[in-house]
């Protein structure tokens, strides 16, 4: 299988076929589409004015009105994953070999989809679960968004603490343009109910996940539950947060050695193996942080 010797890329359409998976399996994702990112980064800017426009009379005199630009770079951070699968697969019939294939990439898509909201979102390594401060430093929600609402659980009322989220969003003159949230939140709302007794919203009841709620696009991840830290996120997605990845997905068939550094597994070639390995770079940005409200469980809970 020429297409797939050592070092080679990943066909186009195969590369196409895994980022339409991350699209459904991202909260992010979901609520605004990757742009292409250049593989050593970009640098958006933001621009806003910072008066309204100004009456003047006749003869006379004009007053400033001023400017403010401002810059959010975005740097790809690579992620990776690897596995060892015995040398057969190099062996086997061409049918074999893309049975594995299309495994893997089925499995690295929602991987690197998960990825995508835990480095976002709490800006942590997936793999380690702790905090990647020198590569992703505070390029996340949980540092970049101060403007919170906490949602107390011993008396709940999840629907009140999204309408204070929205007017937090509202009040710094931005859109809701989605809602993102941990399914025990995506529960809470489904228990809510009128004084009648009837469901606020029913779409969400039995566990289910409408594209949104009320009008609102809607995405329910179990990322967001990361240590109990998050709820929900609340803002203008689509005029607030960008992210993309570079192009090349490179899908490698390592021969030789010890790829993963596990000394324990030994060499690849003294154990009838080879390496699968899938790299990709991912970039994203908080461009307007106040753009953005964040549902967190009260302290204590």
């Amino acid at each position: 299988m020429a297409t797939l010797s050592r070092g080679d890329l990943l066909p186009q359409e195969i590369v196409t076929d895994l980022f339409n998976k991350v699209k459904g399996k991202s909260t992010l994702a979901a609520m605004c589409a990757a742009r292409p990112i250049p593989f050593n980064g970009q640098k958006d800017y933001t621009f806003s004015m910072d008066k309204e426009v100004d009456v003047v009379a006749e003869n006379g005199a004009k007053s400033a009105g001023g400017i403010t630009i401002g810059t959010r770079t975005i740097v790809p951070v690579k992620v990776e994953y690897g596995a060892r699968v015995s040398d057969e697969f190099m062996y086997g019939s061409e049918d074999v070999q893309l049975d594995i294939l299309a495994a893997f990439n089925d499995g690295y898509a929602k991987k690197v989809a998960r990825g995508l909201d835990f480095m976002a979102y709490f800006g942590i390594n997936p793999r380690t679960g702790t905090a990647a401060a020198e590569i992703i430093n505070d390029n996340h929600f949980m540092a970049k968004v101060t403007q919170s609402v906490e949602y107390d659980d011993s008396s709940p009322d999840a629907n009140a603490a999204v309408e204070a989220a929205v007017a937090l969003v509202n009040g710094s003159e931005y859109d809701v343009t989605g809602i993102t949230m941990a399914p025990a939140f995506r529960s809470a709302l489904a228990a809510q109910t009128f004084g009648n007794g009837q469901f606020m919203f029913p779409e969400l009841g039995w566990g289910n996940t409408p594209g949104n709620i009320k009008g609102v696009p809607a995405s329910v991840g179990v990322t967001l539950a990361k240590d109990n830290k998050l709820l929900s996120v609340v803002g203008d997605f689509a005029e607030g947060f960008r992210w993309g990845y570079s192009k090349q997905i490179p899908l490698k068939i390592i021969e030789y050695g010890c790829p993963d550094n596990d000394t324990s597994a030994g060499d690849l070639q003294g154990h009838n193996q080879v390496y699968l390995r899938c790299e990709t770079y991912l970039g994203w940005a908080i461009l307007v942080p106040e753009a953005f409200a964040l549902i967190k469980p009260k302290a204590g809970d």
